[in-house]
C-alpha cells in the first residue's frame, strides 16, 4: 500500500465494480491521481496472499474476508479508500455497504463498463503482454463466464464507459466525495 495518506475525520469509500477488461484499474488510477485515497486492488491482494492463485471459491472467500478486515481497519484509522474489484454480486456488495454504514463512511459506487469488442481487444493484448501491465489474470473466457453473473447495482451509482472520455465521471465522483 505504500505510505498512507493523512487520516481524515470522515473517510470516504469508493467501490468500483465491473467485469474484467472494462477499465476498473485504469479508472481507479485516474481517480487516485485526484484524491489522496488508498487503492485496494483485489487482484494484487490475491497474489500477495496466494502467490499461485487457483481462483477457487474457498480462495475467494479467504481473500474477501481479509479485504473486508483490511478495509475496516483502514477506516478506523481515518483512511479513505478506493476498492478495485469486480464486485459483480449485489449480495457481496451488501457486505461493503454494511461496513460503510456501520463505520459511518461516505459510500460512492461506480460501475465501469466498455463495449464487448473493446474488452476483447484489451484482454487479448493483456494475454499477449502488449496491454497495460496489471495484476489480473482474466482473459476473454473469464469475461464471458463472469458476464452472466453480473447483478444490477441496487443503489444510486455512477456509470462510466471507459471506451469514451472518463473525465466527466471522474469530476462527478470527486465532487460527490468532497460534498
Amino acid at each position: 500500500m505504500g505510505k498512507l495518506p493523512e487520516p481524515v475525520v470522515k473517510p470516504a469509500f469508493i467501490v468500483v465494480s465491473g467485469l474484467p477488461g472494462t477499465g476498473k484499474s485504469y479508472f481507479c488510477t485516474k481517480l487516485a491521481e485526484r484524491l489522496r485515497f488508498v487503492v485496494l486492488e483485489s487482484d494484487a491482494l490475491r497474489k500477495t496472499l496466494f502467490p499461485s492463485p487457483s481462483y477457487s471459491p474457498e480462495e475467494s472467500t479467504r481473500l474477501f474476508r481479509a479485504l473486508h478486515h483490511l478495509i475496516e481497519g483502514l477506516f478506523k484509522k481515518g483512511i479513505s479508500l478506493i476498492l478495485d474489484a469486480t464486485n459483480l454480486s449485489e449480495r457481496n456488495r451488501e457486505r461493503l455497504y454494511n461496513i460503510a454504514e456501520r463505520l459511518e463512511v461516505k459510500l460512492v459506487l461506480v460501475r465501469v463498463e466498455a463495449p464487448p469488442e473493446v474488452v476483447y481487444q484489451r484482454l487479448k493484448s493483456r494475454v499477449g503482454g502488449a496491454g497495460a501491465p496489471g495484476n489480473s489474470d482474466a482473459d476473454w473466457s473469464v469475461y464471458q463466464k463472469m458476464k452472466s453473473t453480473v447483478d444490477k447495482i441496487g443503489r444510486n451509482h455512477y456509470a462510466v464507459d471507459t471506451s469514451r472520455d472518463i473525465t466527466p465521471v471522474l469530476d462527478k465522483v470527486v465532487r460527490e466525495v468532497r460534498r
